[in-house]
């Protein structure tokens, strides 16, 4: 039966980005893909933040901001993405706006930077990131890229990405706009369709798009496919350089990771180039099997239809041994998850499965309609769906839920630590890989670890207010109390919590503690 009420205590405005899978087979009417609520406290990245976080893992590019300082340290090295040759993109640049640059504006300072650096690094190229102080005041960024790329003779690139003018996924198409302008036309026929041909004749080539190589992800997929007969010419973007994003355009095929970043790059290399895409993940047993399995299919190579599934035999035999061992320990946990992206969300869905878990939240901060659609036909009936959530709203999730485990990324790390439950990092700042087979059998550890850790049991699990101060809430003392301090009693209830999410509480059953805190 539907619940009557919210699922949460949250805002009213809210309500409608929270919904619970109700019957098997049918959607669920989840309102999502609008900006984010004014006093919600969204855990979502701004438009240079998503931009920032697709374009940072090309190594040998510099990344200038232009704005304030705290822009540059907010993004500085966010993603653990790894580099087999150059690192010039480790260090993070900025324009460092003061308040008469803004009076006056900052284009000179803006050119001066850029022949600093090309002076110092000599890049091939240089992206050039405006931020929110830009867009008020107006520099031409534009007309400061052009100028420079014609001084230097090098790509330097506006990257449009003033925080305030929409959300993260805004980001993701500002990065594509400029990675499109790296990308160069194939030396033949460059607006000829493309068609699968067989592999004993010309090795086929293809892209990989939306990796970050996020502690070393893609040096796990690469050889998959090398040992299928096929080059993978670049990773976009993970450990990608200029060059090579450069060449992209010579695909056969590309295989669209991160739908939420790439499959708008993605579309426009169909439409420029007659280079189809299809849709991967590289994460899970089954996901990687289908991913090797479809390229060799839209290839139509016998030879490399037989080399896939030879590897397949070899890798999962290798691997199950571990991952039955892991599965045993963990089967029936619950399990949420929270992602950016939707693509991520539905993966980990399939890979919880196969660690024979529950998936009873998920949510992403950048799902559109169609991604929840599919999310809700992959979950059970009772699974809670979330669009854009809000830390209180996660930590009350979790705890209704009855969540033994968090997957996310780091700012909903400590939300879980702070109610005794297990988190796992699936996101920048992991150091370990997760995808291809070696990166399953990691992930399956480390989850293992996470929930088996005998910390929870030193630790007050799944409380969102201690007993007593619940207990006094009931009998009207608390009541009473905030009457005195002129703020309602659903109002208190709410600052309680925020209080008692602080670490220093953790323990702390006294209302009285409480309450000098209120």
């Amino acid at each position: 039966m539907k619940e009557k009420i919210g699922i949460v205590d949250t805002l009213e405005e809210r309500k409608p980005y929270i919904a619970r899978k109700q019957e098997k087979g049918q959607g669920i009417p989840l309102t999502c893909d609008n900006n984010s609520l004014a006093g919600a406290i969204s855990q979502r990245a701004c438009v240079y933040s998503g931009a920032r976080v697709v374009l940072n893992p090309v190594t040998d590019a510099v990344h200038l901001v232009h704005g304030p300082i705290g822009c540059a340290g907010y993004t500085w090295d966010i993603r653990g993405a790894k580099s087999s040759g150059v690192e010039t993109n480790r260090t993070s640049f900025s324009t460092d706006m003061k308040e008469l640059d803004i009076v006056f504006g900052g284009e000179k300072k803006l050119s001066k930077a850029i022949d600093e650096l090309v002076g110092l690094y000599h890049p091939p190229v240089i992206f050039v990131y405006s931020t929110c102080i830009v867009g008020i005041i107006g520099d031409d960024l534009e007309s400061v890229c052009k100028t420079a790329s014609q001084k230097h003779n090098i790509s330097v690139i506006p990257v449009k990405s003033e925080g305030f003018k929409g959300n993260k996924s805004d980001g993701y198409k500002a990065a594509c706009d400029a990675l499109k302008k790296l990308i160069k036309k194939p030396p033949e026929n460059p607006t000829a369709k493309k068609v699968p041909r067989p592999s004993e004749t010309i090795k086929p080539k293809i892209n990989i798009l939306g990796d970050f190589n996020v502690a070393g992800d893609v040096w796990l997929v690469k050889p998959l496919f090398e040992q299928m007969g096929i080059e993978v010419i670049v990773s976009m973007t993970g450990d990608s350089t200029a060059k090579a994003i450069s060449r992209a355009a010579e695909a056969d095929l590309n295989l669209v990771q991160c739908s939420g970043s790439m499959t708008y790059l993605a579309k426009w290399m169909q439409k420029e180039y007659g280079i189809p895409y299809l849709n991967a993940s590289f994460f899970g047993i089954e996901d990687i099997s289908l991913a090797l399995r479809r390229t060799a299919d839209y290839f139509g190579s016998e030879k490399m239809k037989k080399q896939a599934e030879k590897i397949l035999e070899t890798e999962i035999n290798r691997i199950m041994p571990e991952i039955s061992r892991v599965r045993e320990r963990v089967k029936g946990k619950k399990a949420a998850i929270y992602m950016g992206g939707p693509a991520k969300a539905l993966t980990l869905i399939k890979g919880f499965a196969e660690l024979g878990m529950e998936v009873v939240i998920i949510g992403t901060q950048t799902g559109k309609k169609e991604d929840y659609e599919q999310i809700s036909y992959s979950v059970r009936d009772g699974t809670v769906i979330v669009d854009d959530a809000n830390p209180l709203e996660l930590a009350e999730l979790l705890v209704k839920q009855k969540a033994d485990l968090m997957v996310a990324g780091v700012k909903e790390r400590f939300i879980a630590y702070k109610l005794g439950i297990a988190f796992c990092d699936f996101n920048h700042d992991r150091v370990v890989e997760f995808e291809g087979f070696d990166g399953f059998v990691n992930f399956a550890r480390e989850v293992d670890a996470s929930i088996s850790s005998p910390v929870w049991n030193a630790v007050r699990q799944r409380t969102l207010i201690p007993e007593a101060v619940e207990s006094d809430k009931k009998s009207g003392r608390i009541e009473k109390a905030a009457v005195k301090e002129r703020i309602s009693g659903e109002n208190y209830a709410n600052k309680c919590k925020s209080i008692l999410l602080k670490p220093e509480f953790l323990h702390q059953k006294s209302e009285t503690a409480v309450e000098s805190q209120v």
